[in-house]
């Protein structure tokens, strides 16, 4: 019996992940070492809350927020649906999306990207319309991802498309790696840290062929 394919969708996080300007870079740190009179490698490391692959807490974007820590895990696990937006101009609107794929789907993960970005920071990302947010709210969903940093544009202040997510008390994750995954239905599991207070967590985020 063959176990099913796995899919890492994570980017990896080290010196020369990309990290959204004005944030700390990421430091890796060494405390310990193993030598005469040290049994173990010991390290510890620093980073922004949002760097990578991550899952916004409620507590980003609103003050009555529940931090990573006191959200329910229920949305980052179970069915979801990866779809293609490539082509979209600027943003993903309603009409670049493939509705009948996606409507009514729990979870929806929109690859923009042809080539992740891996050595450098995009501030052109491609945001997706609060219309396309409400529109899979209404249908259901629970949880909307995107390889992009971020649902919103780099200079929004209104946090519209957060916002829409707000009212549907849906999760987000974000920069997801979705280059070798073709459009379809796979099992998320995506799963924040209990971080206490923290408004978003980093994740390992996989991909699990369903059972046929």
């Amino acid at each position: 019996m063959s176990l099913p394919r796995i899919w890492d969708i994570s980017q990896r996080l080290g010196t020369t992940t990309p990290i959204w300007p004005g944030e700390p870079d990421l430091e890796l740190s060494q405390h310990a070492e193993i030598g005469p009179e040290c049994p173990v490698n010991v390290g510890a490391i620093s980073f922004p809350l949002h760097a990578g692959t991550h899952a916004d807490a409620p507590l980003h974007y609103s003050n009555d927020g529940v931090a990573s820590a006191d959200s329910s895990l229920a949305a980052y696990i179970g069915p979801c649906v990866v779809t293609e937006v490539r082509r979209a101009n600027g943003r993903v609107e309603v009409a670049d999306c493939d509705w009948t794929a996606i409507e009514g789907a729990h979870r929806v993960l929109f690859r923009t990207y042809d080539s992740f970005p891996h050595a450098r920071w995009d501030e052109d990302f491609k945001a997706i319309a609060p219309e396309v947010i409400a529109r899979l709210r209404d249908a259901g969903a629970v949880l909307i991802g995107t390889d992009t940093p971020s649902l919103d544009p780099q200079t929004s202040k209104t946090m519209d498309a957060h916002n829409e997510v707000l009212r549907g008390d849906m999760r987000i994750l974000e920069g997801l790696v979705l280059d070798d995954v073709q459009p379809g239905n796979y099992e998320l599991i995506a799963l924040p840290l209990a971080i206490e207070g923290a408004d978003a967590s980093p994740v390992r985020a996989i991909l699990r062929e369903l059972a046929q």
